[in-house]
């Protein structure tokens, strides 16, 4: 591992921690050389699928790419960074386990749309406008529509659920 400061090669470990998560190892180095200190991480690396891009390219799946569009649609929006962070592990973790060494770029878009009908719905239909690419102003309004609908098949289902505790008291 070369320091980061004076990029000398000689230094020695002096504190490993797995992260909270226990993903990921944190190594506390100090520099033989400079002896200033600095902090790497350690992850498996995992083959990830290369994507199909609807013109035949293909691009190696990248995470960082996930967190952009979902931080472009979840911006001025009520979502945490953490819930963001969280949405890209679970879509890069689907993407692994398809177990595929290809897959269509649209798999992830629609993975990145399901995980964020889930976070914030304005931050959904951003994505969706953009991701669908609509052709007019009906094909966003059927989209719309089709999202009022299912928020009112949601809130009636959760009122009977409540209804039904408050018989049972």
């Amino acid at each position: 591992m070369r320091c980061p400061f004076c990029h000398d090669l000689d230094n020695r470990v002096i504190d490993s921690r797995l992260t909270k998560d226990n993903e990921v190892i944190r190594r506390r180095r100090e520099c033989g050389a400079c002896e200033r200190r600095f902090t790497t991480y350690e992850r498996v690396e995992e083959v990830l699928p290369l994507l199909v891009k609807k013109d035949d390219r293909r691009e190696v799946f990248d995470r960082l790419k996930v967190v952009t569009g979902l931080k472009k649609a979840c911006e001025k929006r009520p979502v945490s960074a953490q819930a963001i962070e969280d949405a890209a592990d679970r879509i890069e973790r689907f993407v692994q386990e398809k177990g595929d060494k290809e897959i269509p770029s649209s798999v992830v878009g629609e993975a990145v749309m399901s995980e964020l009908h889930k976070l914030d719905q304005v931050a959904y239909v951003r994505f969706a406008s953009v991701y669908r690419s609509f052709q007019d102003v009906g094909e966003f309004m059927r989209e719309l529509q089709d999202l009022v609908k299912e928020g009112k098949r949601t809130r009636s289902r959760r009122e009977r659920r409540s209804g039904d505790e408050k018989s049972e008291s």
